[in-house]
């Protein structure tokens, strides 16, 4: 049985079963319908590119045309023109008749049929996309449009999203406060576990047990959920679904073509570049393309020695601590600076082998400032042809930067008067948007502050309420340096 059968097989089995149940009617009696939908997918993903190769075709023909009624016997040439499947690419743009339906049903009784099928389907579309070698920008951008498409109609329908706790917010809202993991919290994302580099007095002895890993609906939940950041967002799940392709294509033993796991995150200071690296440690675990999904975060100073030789080793050792997960290097143009002689070059020239030599289970993710990251990429042949993908991390609009101090608020169990949220909106809005502007992390400031101020003002009470112990007012909103 070829990969897209068994996978169309289990979208009609699982599908056909929620339908059934909600007729009483079974599964077979709904199995041509639900045959249909998965047409519909497949057709949709094989036109989403306007390609329509012969790869593709022939499995359409071979996996569903036999089944449809009247069974569609044809040749890929004579399909293709046809334009049987031409224009089914808008398919993928609003929620079809059968998981409107499941949605429907799932809002009245509190049910997760909707979850079964957006995991089935989305599943089906991966599939799809693997037919061909390299799957295309516009069949992933088709996958990642589909994917909203589903998680949108939930939100509609008040059903949390897959990933998100039956008891969580209501969908459709921002992050959830306090989400570990979303700018300006000082939760990591995750249970995953980070590590220091070696030389850290606090760097661990033994190796740590990692947890399970987490599955991909719950991690791309925790993405969507961060502040902002929504072309990042997108080209994370784009390169999310990339790599699960080509991950498809190995276990069925067909060729692949190799797909660069390193990565530039360019930007300025806290915009989300660790936090976003922390969850693409873990995504890259789920879908198979490095074993234990753990971050080492790093810098120059924990790279680069001052003496000649050792800095081979310290970069060597904070790579092999990284083997099997990410490594972080912040600032990662710092170790271009100082001329030919510096020790820097030393460690990007370590770096490019030891990359080159366990290309299978190892990402690194160089971040900093954006021109910066440019010149360091040029300075070696090596890091050029292996950083060929970069995501910008630009500064947080006025409202998203308000959004991180509620949230940082919700988290301490504390929230703004009125007048106390108008002073933060216009503390932001009159932060100086410099090279360097702090994004998140001056808002963590901004917080910290207030709430410091808070407590001179309260403390001389003699029994506060806890309505007066958790409110901040305009008082309490001042500049970070005031």
């Amino acid at each position: 049985m070829s990969a897209l059968r068994a996978e169309v097989d289990g979208f009609v089995a699982d599908v056909g079963g929620l339908v059934g149940e909600l007729s009483g009617k079974g599964a077979d009696a709904h199995r041509q319908e639900v045959l249909v939908e998965a047409s519909n997918l497949v057709g949709a993903l094989i036109d989403s590119d306007g390609r329509q190769t012969d790869a593709e075709l022939d499995a359409y023909l071979d996996t569903i045309g036999p089944q449809l009624e009247p069974p569609l016997i044809a040749t890929a040439a004579r399909l293709r023109e046809g334009g049987m499947l031409g224009g089914r690419r808008t398919w993928l743009h609003t929620p079809s008749v059968l998981f409107d339906l499941l949605l429907r049903a799932d809002a009245r009784d509190g049910e997760r049929r909707s979850h079964r099928y957006y995991t089935t389907a989305l599943a089906l579309a991966h599939r799809t996309a693997a037919l061909d070698l390299v799957p295309s920008a516009d069949e992933i951008a088709a996958i990642d449009r589909f994917r909203s498409t589903l998680l949108q109609a939930m939100d509609a329908a008040r059903i949390n999203r897959p990933g998100q706790p039956h008891t969580g917010p209501a969908p459709g809202t921002p992050s959830r406060p306090g989400a570990p993991g979303a700018p300006g919290s000082s939760v990591g994302p995750g249970p995953a576990p980070t590590a220091t580099t070696a030389d850290s007095p606090t760097a661990p002895t033994v190796e740590v047990e990692l947890p399970p890993a987490r599955s991909l609906d719950d991690l791309l939940a925790e993405l969507d959920e961060l502040v902002g950041l929504d072309k990042v967002k997108a080209e994370v799940r784009r390169l999310t679904s990339l790599l699960h392709v080509q991950r498809l294509r190995e276990e069925r033993g067909l060729p692949t073509i190799e797909t660069s796991k390193h990565l530039v995150f360019s930007g300025n200071p806290g915009t989300g570049k660790t936090t976003v690296a922390r969850l693409l440690s873990q995504i890259y675990r789920s879908v198979g393309v490095v074993s234990k999904g753990h971050l080492v975060e790093t810098d120059r100073s924990k790279l680069v020695a001052g003496y000649v030789g050792q800095t081979a080793i310290k970069t060597q050792e904070t790579l092999e601590a990284s083997l099997g997960g990410m490594l972080l290097i912040d600032e990662a143009y710092a170790l271009a600076r100082g001329g030919e002689n510096d020790f820097g070059r030393e460690a990007i020239d370590t770096i490019v082998k030891f990359m080159e030599d366990h290309r299978g289970d190892l990402a690194i993710v160089a971040a900093g400032y954006t021109e910066e990251m440019g010149v360091l990429i040029d300075t070696n042949p090596g890091l050029k042809s292996r950083f060929t993908r970069t995501i910008h991390f630009p500064d947080y609009a006025d409202d998203e930067l308000v959004t991180i101090f509620l949230k940082l608020g919700d988290k301490h169990r504390y929230h703004c008067s009125d007048d106390a949220l108008a002073e933060v909106r216009r503390l932001v809005a009159a932060e100086p948007r410099t090279r360097g502007f702090g994004n998140a992390r001056f808002v963590r400031n901004l917080f910290e502050t207030a709430v410091a101020h808070q407590a001179l003002r309260v403390a001389p009470l003699t029994d506060p309420s806890d309505e007066q112990l958790t409110t901040l007012v305009a008082a309490d909103i001042v500049p970070v340096d005031a």
